[in-house]
């Protein structure tokens, strides 16, 4: 179903169970969300990006599937199911009984003033808040699957193709949004840091620390509700998900320092240390923390080319993929 079409059907009350008085809708480069003030319905876009595919029904469905069953790790109150869009004569509802047209992912809605990056700007984010974060993921850390597929992926062979994947798609942006002296002296001693530390790859490796970890572990993505929900992981590319749970927490660890709390960072770390007993973390954590800002130095470099976004917006995103490379550099000093 186009999504102009999709959009107007969704945008009417009579489609859903609960006949909701109001409905907001949100788009997204690979998603469309309806908001019903109860529920979250969320539809993937038929949208081939080479390290996602939703450009038929059967894969959208089954990647739905995964983000529920995926998500319900970390957040299983939030996470209430998939739902089918069916057509019945003229009429288009939710888990109707004609023909299938659609699938969603069905949501508790989550009041946003309870994320922790909106907390955090309101500096309402206590060193108590953040151990209860530490303790759950080393809870689900401990309890991740790992075998020797998803150990692969954390070979140091394997990580240099992501790390030369990101230094290929940024090289467009030198002069632009990172400097020729940062993207080299960051190219230089990542790449530097995988022949001198083979050995710490392994050994990580060795002592089960390679888990099918969250794999987008921001602030945006942590609720303070009754207890800690963390939602939103990568449902979609297991190579994004596959990976040392030291990186999966330096993502978190370098949204901290970004948003200058790097107390608040480096609380998560010890505290997260104190329980899980993983001293060796901190050998590659500071790479791992490089990795993720470069990665969102990227990320924010690529709206630059978008057609779409105003060139407000792109000034914004221009203004954060510096701060995420100059991030990147600082890291990069040590090691």
């Amino acid at each position: 179903m186009a999504i102009p079409s999709l959009r107007e059907a969704l945008l009417n009350p009579e489609t859903y169970p609960d006949r909701p008085q109001a409905i907001k809708f949100i788009e997204t480069h690979i998603s469309v969300l309806f908001l019903t003030g109860n529920y979250v319905y969320k539809v993937k876009k038929p949208v081939n990006f080479g390290f996602l595919d939703f450009t038929s029904l059967e894969k959208r469905k089954y990647y739905c599937e995964q983000e529920v069953k995926l998500n319900r790790r970390l957040s299983p109150d939030i996470y209430l199911g998939v739902e089918t869009i069916n057509k019945e004569g003229n009429r288009i509802l939710f888990g109707g009984r004609g023909e299938l047209l659609e699938v969603a992912v069905k949501m508790k809605q989550i009041p946003e003033e309870f994320l922790m990056d909106k907390l955090l700007e309101k500096k309402q984010v206590t060193s108590k808040m953040i151990e209860s974060v530490s303790e759950k993921l080393v809870q689900f850390y401990f309890m991740a699957e790992t075998n020797d597929r998803i150990k692969s992926f954390a070979r140091p062979e394997r990580v240099k193709q992501d790390t030369d994947e990101n230094f290929g798609q940024t090289e467009k942006y030198i002069q632009v949004s990172i400097s020729r002296e940062v993207y080299e002296e960051i190219k230089k001693r990542t790449n530097d840091f995988f022949k001198t530390k083979t050995d710490t790859f392994n050994q990580r490796i060795a002592t089960d620390r390679i888990r099918d970890c969250h794999g987008d572990l921001r602030l945006e993505h942590i609720f303070w509700g009754k207890e800690v929900s963390i939602f939103d992981c990568i449902e979609f590319n297991e190579r994004f998900r596959y990976t040392d749970v030291a990186a999966d927490i330096a993502f978190l660890a370098m949204d901290l320092d970004y948003h200058n709390r790097e107390d608040l960072s480096e609380h998560l770390i010890r505290a997260y240390i104190g329980e899980s007993g993983d001293h060796e973390l901190m050998e590659v954590l500071d790479f791992y923390k490089c990795y993720r800002a470069y990665v969102r130095g990227k990320v924010e470099s690529f709206r630059l080319d978008d057609p779409h976004i105003p060139e407000e917006e792109k000034k914004e995103a221009l203004e954060r993929a510096r701060k995420y490379f100059n991030l990147a550099y600082r890291y990069v000093q040590r090691f």
